[in-house]
């Protein structure tokens, strides 16, 4: 088989090797300079580099066409979900639909498409335009329609102040209102395939993704399952439309049960979920979703721990680089039957300048596990509480 692949995601959080045989399939790999330079460089593949800032879609459609006969075009990355489409469209291949990539990219219209579901979402107004008022008072989040990391997100006390900062925003028609919802933050991974979800494991965050932007660490850990997840999850991907490859669903779950639909994406999800993944079902979720959406056989199931996992990861993109930075993670933390590997980043490596959830780029980042999943989560919950980076010179 010919593949194109447009390479976008960090190869270590792929590992495309897992999930194709580059010794049987002709495979080109496509994509800016910064990213192609982390290409194994014993890979057997042909490698296309884009000019530093070129277009993506510009520059992949100068350099390819139907004459090159690929045959397959695959893009795991959120951000080149729209890009890849107007590549196909380029090669004549077949995928998802430009409507079918919009539902699971704008969040304005994956809530659009549940509004006959039954499903409850977060009351929304893509555009509040010279209204005084929204259909609600309350606590009220401002968001990007499209985005991941909840970059450009901010949560406001009220209707009325959400409504003022929105009028600031440069590019207003770019972002969306939506009430805010009290409950527990979970998300879903898992793997589709024809429509129908073969794979789920959920987990609950442990703070925010908003409150990442302004130097609180974020983690998850697993839950037992649960079929109220699974009916959710499903219920999500045929009101979608989303056929296949990976699922990212991030959902709140109410103090009396009731589960919330937040957003969705047709992407693994990022941190540390592939990897806790992978440990507790046994399934690698990027080679999965490769050789489902090539047509190949899955890869087969690795052993299970029969542990639930889970991950932390701490900011630093919100102090400053030149001051040097100081870790302190109280040896009793460090020490734990729960961690299994503490990621820290060396006293000489500049702290990260944008928000990233990259375990070699964060501070610090923790994987941990346990038999039980409570005794897990309080375990993170303490980590985040005492483990402290701050600017300064080393001691």
């Amino acid at each position: 088989m010919k593949i194109l692949i447009i390479h976008q995601v960090p190869y270590r959080k792929i590992h495309y090797h897992l999930g194709i045989d580059h010794q049987r399939h002709e495979v080109t790999y496509i994509g800016q300079p910064a990213r192609m330079a982390d290409l194994p460089a014993d890979l057997r593949c042909t490698r296309l580099v884009l000019d530093p800032g070129e277009d993506l879609v510009a520059g992949i459609l100068a350099r390819t066409s139907r004459e090159d006969g690929f045959e397959r075009l695959l893009s795991l990355s959120e951000f080149g979900m729209i890009e890849s489409w107007h590549v196909r469209e380029h090669l004549g291949l077949s995928g998802a639909s430009l409507a079918q990539i919009e539902r699971v990219r704008d969040k304005v219209r994956m809530k659009q498409a549940l509004a006959d579901s039954g499903l409850r979402y977060p009351r929304f107004v893509s555009a509040p335009g010279d209204a005084a008022e929204l259909p609600w008072s309350g606590k009220t989040v401002v968001k990007p329609r499209q985005g991941a990391s909840s970059e450009g997100v901010s949560v406001h006390a009220s209707a009325a102040d959400a409504i003022v900062a929105w009028r600031e925003l440069a590019q207003r028609e770019d972002y969306q209102l939506e009430e805010y919802i009290e409950g527990e933050l979970l998300h879903a991974d898992g793997l589709i395939r024809d429509g129908v979800l073969v794979d789920l494991v959920v987990s609950r965050y442990v703070n925010k993704p908003v409150d990442f932007a302004y130097g609180v660490p974020l983690g998850s850990y697993q839950l037992p399952d649960d079929p109220r997840y699974r009916e959710f999850a499903q219920q999500v991907i045929t009101q979608l439309d989303i056929r296949e490859g990976c699922l990212h669903l991030e959902m709140f779950e109410t103090a009396d049960g009731e589960l919330v639909f937040l957003e969705v994406a047709n992407r693994m999800g990022g941190a540390g979920v592939v990897d806790a993944h992978q440990r507790h079902s046994g399934l690698h979720l990027p080679s999965h979703e490769i050789a489902i959406r090539l047509g190949l056989e899955r890869p087969p199931a690795l052993p299970r721990s029969g542990r639930y996992h889970g991950w932390l990861v701490f900011p630093g993109h919100h102090l400053p680089r030149e001051a040097g930075h100081r870790i302190d993670v109280p040896a009793p933390l460090r020490e734990h039957a729960c961690v299994d590997r503490l990621h820290q980043l060396a006293p000489e490596q500049p702290l990260p300048d944008h928000i990233t959830y990259q375990e070699w780029l964060a501070p610090v980042f923790v994987e941990a596990s346990h038999h039980d999943s409570q005794a897990l989560g309080h375990f993170l919950h303490e980590c985040a509480q005492s483990i402290s980076i701050q600017a300064g010179a080393p001691q």
